[in-house]
Order: C-alpha cells, then sequence, then structure tokens
C-alpha cells in the first residue's frame, strides 16, 4: 500500500508553513522579556500548529493505493450422475480414476486457485463420486460459473462428463458468455450395449369413464436384430394386453400405440412393461408408469315441455351428440309422474305453462333444486317463471312477441367459443322472445347478448345466474329449429348450435366442490425429484375461507408407516411442503376443529422412480469435443486427463493478473493529527506558562 501526494498540494502545505511563520514571528517578536531561544523554539510550535490547521482547513485527500495478485482460478466440474457408473466402456478402472483426477486438482493447486464442484440434478462444492444423482443439468453448472465468478480470473473449466444431459438446456449453448477454456474429459461409452428401452410415453391425463384412450409408447432395441420384443400393458397388477414388437436392426425405434379402456373411476395406475433381453446391460429402464386420472363424465339430461315443439328435436340431437349424455324428453301428462332425482339437469321448455296445467311437476321441481335451464317463449307462463327464481323478471307488456337476433357477450368465460363462431352468430335468424320489461340481477353473465333490429340493447339473451349453490340458465327466445336451418344453409357450416347447446349442458352439470374442508396435492403425481405440496381450505358455515384453526395431516406410505404433518398458515388457506418423497403411493387424512365440529378430508398421490438416466446409456462425446473446440479448449480421455495440467500450464491466456485498489481518505479523518494539534497546544502553553508568560 501507499499514499501520494501531488505537486499542487506540497506546494500549498509550503503556503500554510509560511502562514503559520507569518503568524509566529508577529505573536513573538514583542515577546522582549523571553530569552531568544525560548522565542525560536515557541515560534517553531506555533508555526507547525498554524500550518497544520490552515492545511486542514480545504479537507484535503489522501490517497492510497494497494496492489493485489489473484492467481488464475481453475473451476472443476464431475459429473456424479447414475449413467456414468451405468455404462463403463473396456478397459475402465474406476479406482485409478479417482486417483488420476485428485492427483489432477493436487497438481493444478500448486500453480492455481483450484475449485471443485460435483452436478447431476443439483449442483456440490467438491468432489463426490458416489454417482447417486438420477438426473443431469450440466447447463445449470455452467450458469452457476457465470454467475458467481463474475469478475473473476476464471482461467480454465475441467468438465469431467459423459455427454448425457436430461434436465436443462443442451450445454453447448451454456457457453455462451464463458470467456474461458473448457476442457472435458469424456467419460462413458459411445459404443451402444445391447439394450431395451421405454423412451418415452405420451397418453391423455383426464378421461371419461367407459371412454378409451391411446397410449403411445416409443421403444428402442439396441443389438437385437432379428429378435422379438414382448412389450406388456399391466393394470392392477395384471397383464392385460400383450404384443410383440419385431426388431430390425441395430438401433431398433418404433412408436407403439396401445389402446386402452377406462372402466372405473378416480386416478388409475398403468405400467408399460417390455420383456427383458438376454444379456442386456440393464432392466431398470424396461418399464414405465403412469397415472391417468378418470372423470365420471356422464350426465341424465330431462328435456320437459307441454307440448311438441320444432326446437325440442333441436335440443335432443344436439345433447344425444354427446357420448356422456343420456337426454329423456317428457311432454305433457308425463311430467306430473316423472322422477327428478335422477337427473343431473332440466330444461324446462316453455315452462311453466300458460295454462298453468303441471304445478305438481313444477312444485316437485323446486323441491330438489337441480340445474335448471328456462327457455322461454310464447307459451312461457311469465308469472309462474318470475316466481320460480330471483335472478330474472320479465313483465309482459302486451302479450306479444319481438324478433330478438343474437350478439356474441362480452367478457364471457365459463366456456370458450370459437372465433368463427362470431361470423356465425351475425348471420342467425331471430328468435321470437316474450315483448315485456326485463329485469335481471347484476350476478349473472352472458353468451350472447339481444340485438333488437339494428340495435345492440347489451340484454343478456343466453345467460347463467347462480342462486343461492343452484346453477340457472336463461334462453329468452323460442326459433332453436330457425338457427339449425341457417346452419344447414351455410357453406361454411360449423356446427355452432350443438356446440353451444353441448357446452351449456355440461356447464349446468358441472358440481361445485361443496366441502368445508379439502385438501389437495398441486398434482396427482410426482417425480421422485419433486417437492411434495398439498393445499388446504377451510370454509365457515357461511363459506368464508378462515385459517385460524391448526390443521393436522397423518400421511400413511405403501408400507403402512405413518407420518404427521402440520401445514402453515397462508394468506387464505394452508399449505405444506412434505419434501421429496421415495417412490410409491401415498394415502392422506386431514383433520381440523372448528369450534366444536371436526372436520376430515382424505386424498392420495403416487411418487414415480426417475429413471432418465436409464434411458440413454450410449455417452455424446461428440457434444464434448464440440464443447471444447468452441470454447478453445481440448477433450481428453479418461487415462489421459494429467495432460490437462501441461495444456493449462502452457496457454499464454492463463496467468495472473494484478489488480490496482485506489481509495481517498480525508485527512481530517486521520485521528493522531488531532492528538498531534492537541499535543502541541498543551505544550507551548506548559512552556509559556513556566515561563510567566501566561
Amino acid at each position: 500500500m501507499m499514499s501520494t501526494f501531488s505537486t499542487s498540494t506540497i506546494f500549498f502545505l509550503l503556503g500554510c508553513f509560511l502562514l503559520g511563520g507569518l503568524y509566529a514571528w508577529l505573536l513573538y517578536t514583542s515577546k522582549s522579556g523571553l530569552k531568544r531561544k525560548h522565542n525560536i523554539g515557541f515560534a517553531a510550535l506555533r508555526t507547525l500548529l498554524v500550518a497544520i490547521i490552515a492545511f486542514l482547513l480545504v479537507a484535503p485527500l489522501l490517497k492510497f493505493t494497494q496492489y493485489t495478485l489473484q492467481k488464475p482460478v481453475i473451476i472443476i466440474g464431475q459429473d456424479n450422475s447414475t449413467s456414468i457408473k451405468q455404462v463403463e466402456p473396456n478397459g475402465f478402472d474406476q479406482q485409478a480414476y479417482q486417483r488420476n483426477f485428485k492427483e489432477l486438482q493436487k497438481k493444478l493447486s500448486e500453480k492455481f486457485d483450484v475449485q471443485t464442484y460435483h452436478f447431476g440434478a443439483q449442483i456440490g462444492k467438491g468432489l463426490d463420486f458416489s454417482y447417486k444423482a438420477k438426473l443431469t443439468d450440466a447447463d445449470a453448472f455452467l450458469k452457476k460459473i457465470k454467475e458467481e465468478y463474475i469478475n473473476r480470473n476464471v482461467g480454465a473449466v475441467i468438465l469431467a462428463t459423459d455427454g448425457i444431459f436430461n434436465k436443462g438446456a443442451n450445454p453447448l449453448y451454456g457457453l455462451q458468455g464463458l470467456k474461458s477454456p473448457v476442457y472435458t474429459i469424456a467419460l462413458g461409452d459411445t459404443i451402444p450395449k445391447r439394450d431395451a428401452v421405454i423412451t418415452s410415453l405420451n397418453y391423455s391425463n383426464i378421461v371419461y369413464l367407459n371412454d378409451s384412450f391411446t397410449a403411445e409408447v416409443q421403444v428402442k432395441v439396441f443389438d437385437g436384430d432379428g429378435e422379438t420384443a414382448q412389450l406388456s400393458l399391466v393394470y392392477n397388477g395384471k397383464v392385460v394386453q400383450k404384443q410383440s414388437v419385431a426388431v430390425k436392426g441395430k438401433a431398433f425405434v418404433k412408436t407403439i400405440p396401445i389402446k386402452v379402456k377406462a372402466d372405473r373411476v378416480g386416478l388409475q395406475k398403468f405400467t408399460i412393461e417390455i420383456a427383458p433381453l438376454k444379456n442386456e446391460i440393464t432392466t431398470k429402464n424396461n418399464s414405465q408408469t403412469f397415472y391417468v386420472e378418470v372423470i365420471d363424465g356422464s350426465q341424465k339430461v330431462l328435456l320437459a315441455a307441454a307440448a311438441p315443439h320444432p326446437d325440442l328435436a333441436v335440443l335432443k340431437e344436439a345433447i344425444s351428440s354427446n357420448k356422456h349424455f343420456e337426454v329423456t324428453l317428457a311432454l305433457a301428462d308425463k311430467l306430473n309422474n316423472i322422477k327428478l332425482q335422477g337427473f343431473d339437469v332440466i330444461i324446462l321448455y316453455q315452462l311453466p305453462d300458460a295454462s298453468n296445467l303441471y304445478t305438481t311437476f313444477i312444485s316437485n321441481l323446486q323441491a330438489i333444486r337441480k340445474p335448471l335451464w328456462f327457455i322461454l317463449g310464447g307459451q312461457t307462463n311469465l308469472a309462474g317463471f318470475n316466481q320460480m327464481q330471483n335472478a330474472v323478471s320479465l313483465n309482459l307488456a302486451n302479450g306479444g312477441l319481438q324478433e330478438i337476433y343474437p350478439v356474441k357477450g362480452q367478457n364471457f368465460t365459463n366456456f370458450s367459443l370459437a372465433q368463427s363462431d362470431e361470423k356465425v352468430i351475425s348471420g342467425l335468424d331471430p328468435l321470437l322472445s316474450p315483448f315485456g320489461r326485463l329485469n335481471v340481477s347484476a350476478n349473472t353473465t352472458a353468451v350472447l347478448d339481444q340485438r333488437i333490429g339494428k340495435i345492440d340493447t347489451k340484454l343478456p339473451l343466453l345467460f347463467f345466474a347462480n342462486e343461492n349453490d343452484q346453477k340457472l340458465g336463461f334462453l329468452l327466445g323460442e326459433g332453436l329449429w330457425r338457427w339449425k336451418l341457417n346452419e344447414a344453409q351455410s357453406v361454411d357450416s360449423t356446427g355452432f348450435v350443438k356446440d353451444l347447446i353441448s357446452k351449456t349442458i355440461q356447464y349446468l352439470a358441472v358440481k361445485d366442490d361443496k366441502r368445508r374442508f379439502r385438501i389437495v396435492p398441486s398434482k396427482p403425481n410426482y417425480e421422485e425429484s419433486e417437492e411434495v405440496y398439498l393445499n388446504a381450505t377451510l370454509y365457515n358455515k357461511s363459506y368464508q375461507p378462515i385459517n385460524e384453526p391448526e390443521v393436522n395431516l397423518v400421511l400413511k406410505n405403501q408400507q403402512g408407516k405413518n407420518f404427521n404433518y402440520v401445514f402453515s398458515k397462508s394468506a387464505l388457506g394452508y399449505q405444506l411442503n412434505i419434501g421429496n418423497l421415495p417412490p410409491g403411493s401415498y394415502s392422506f387424512t386431514g383433520n381440523t376443529l372448528l369450534g366444536k365440529e371436526k372436520l376430515l378430508a382424505i386424498g392420495g398421490f403416487y411418487v414415480t422412480p426417475l429413471l432418465a438416466e436409464y434411458r440413454q446409456t450410449t455417452a455424446d462425446h461428440r457434444l464434448l469435443n464440440a464443447m471444447a473446440q468452441q470454447s478453445g479448449g481440448k477433450m481428453f480421455m479418461p487415462k489421459n486427463l494429467l495432460q490437462i495440467v501441461n495444456e493449462v500450464s502452457k496457454n499464454d491466456n492463463i496467468k495472473t493478473v494484478s489488480y490496482e485498489d485506489r481509495r481517498y481518505v480525508e485527512l481530517i479523518n486521520v485521528k493522531w493529527l488531532l492528538a498531534l494539534i492537541l499535543a502541541l497546544l498543551s505544550t507551548e502553553w506548559f512552556l509559556r506558562k513556566r515561563n510567566g508568560e501566561v
């Protein structure tokens, strides 16, 4: 460290001494009672004191410069994933490799600052040769280097891996922004080993009960030319399907569709297996498990009307086109005797009727509180309609009908309509609606609005409401058969009418979850590398979310062992992070006490094993060579890894860097100067006192 003064500072300091000398001369030339040597001594003290104070008055800065030397940093990254140990080339000695690797670290440490890491799915400090990581993310390792060693003298990066990555981006792209050469150590074997692998699986996560879905399985077979592989589908521990796959070529790849029928409600577990080949390198990649949520989407719909009408045929056809809907048409006298409890949605076509003949049916209907779809027309008893619900009030003006054209509603999100539907809607004929004054509650959402003539009224035509947890739908007009004819005449027919009716029924039929206490996993199945999160919600009797009571959970694994947890409170509910769990099926029971009421919630989820490291076992040395060439480094085989020491040492770009650190300090902040001033003042005063001048 060194401090410096500029030339101007030195001249200013001399000026301060001259000022101090002048002041001392004026002060002590008049002191005739002192001896000459005393006057000279007192004048010298006063000169120094005044000079120091005058110099400090201009707040001078003292500059300090420090030089530090930083050796190049050599960063070593060792791939700790399972694939490294899974496939080793002929002649590879793991113990010798580890000894040489540590020797490499030792020799480099003599001249450089060596930092070591191991990586897989996560990145850790130091070397680890356990090869237990179940994923490889080399790109994350390179990102960590660029972030943590920014503005550092990084001389080189040494990367020991097999070139297989199954998490994150391609590490070749991760070199962007890295200014240091990368020396790669090519582990693994580039020669494919005899193996049968299920490499990927595509399927639908959610299917309806009794529907069939297709799972597409990609199978790879190495070194099995001319053999026959057996592919099986296992469900509930039993083989339900088998296929024979003829293998052609040394590197055989084929995508095989498997059709599966969903015949049980809930989260169902399926396993695809390929029979092991003789002498294959591993069987851990011969199977893959997947989970499908099967829901019961079947709905029973009652289409009720007082008399036949062309619209009824349109409605029945549209509803029946969805195989999950079962529609029953009930007319006239059949209405009063029909059992309503077995239906999920009830369509009231121009009911209550103008003659008010079916009061028993209406009375039974109001008692069960099922989702209702009111379709109004010229035969609707509007007084009875207004009494059945509070969401809509239509007061008849003159007993006539008016033509109402449909317009696509704004901000409707309960279900989606295609963009092309807007053109179809604009070409539809008007419906006939009772003429009167319409009042609609604020909590309705409209699919279609009304246009009368050329005026968009912003009043709803087809819309929904929720009244005391009862879903209600409204269509304020008859004449759907005209819309069907419009579609038949259009060359751009899209099936809009059928789609609109089907989506309306589907929306009304969806049952809202009214449980006051729920615990839901963030997803139905997790990989073993993922943390398991559970979310809980609790409602009081007014159905307002609360989170004051404590929520406990008992988790049971497939071996029957229980684990106890307590949820953490969040803004409007509860959350629990269980962390990573071993593969298997888990069930849980949650409980809480709301006042004196005990509430329970049950559920379950699956944790699937991570097998990505077994699905690709052939090393990619081309990638490692490309990384080395692109960064200005070089690729080495494990037996030659000690040669990296010479390569790094002779690289002229890898050298020690000198850093200059400058800092400025205000001289007035130097504490010893204050002590000097006080010492000078005290000394002068004491001597003058002694000589009788004070």
